[in-house]
């Protein structure tokens, strides 16, 4: 019994960094869209796909300090993260390709579609599902102590 209340405390602030980094990721994705009125590309819908689920995943997984809550929040970052990381090659022309990455409605690489006019969000996506990865991963290696 105490082992498990010592891997919860050492698991709950890995776990709340990633679940407020989804949340923020989540509320700012429906900010641009709703609010905003900018439609996102096919790619950041894909990236939404494996987004929004993680902040009910991991907002659960928070409450509970369920340390187990890697297994089956990694594989779902794990995805968004290549479908990010893809779009930001898309992005910055390293894979050339006839495919663009905003082909449907507001393009993200637009001045529109940056964060302080300089930081472009198919960036900001990368950045959050990285973070997630290595917060779950971090919660992967106390669990296994």
């Amino acid at each position: 019994m105490a082992g498990n209340v010592a891997a919860s405390e050492r698991t709950w602030l890995p776990l709340f960094g990633s679940w407020i980094i989804v949340l923020v990721s989540t509320l700012g994705a429906l900010f641009i869209g709703e609010v905003m009125g900018q439609t996102p590309c096919d790619l950041c819908w894909h990236q939404r796909v494996f987004m929004f689920p993680l902040t009910i995943v991991l907002g659960i997984a928070t409450l509970r300090s369920d340390g187990g809550a890697w297994l089956y929040a990694l594989p779902v970052a794990a995805i968004g993260w290549l479908i990010a990381g893809f779009h930001n090659l898309l992005y910055f022309g390293v894979v050339p390709t006839d495919i663009k990455p905003c082909g449907q409605g507001a393009s993200c690489s637009g001045e529109d579609m940056t964060l302080f006019g300089t930081l472009p969000i198919p960036l900001l996506s990368l950045a959050a599902f990285t973070l997630v990865i290595a917060l779950l991963l971090v919660v992967r290696r106390r669990t296994m102590q």
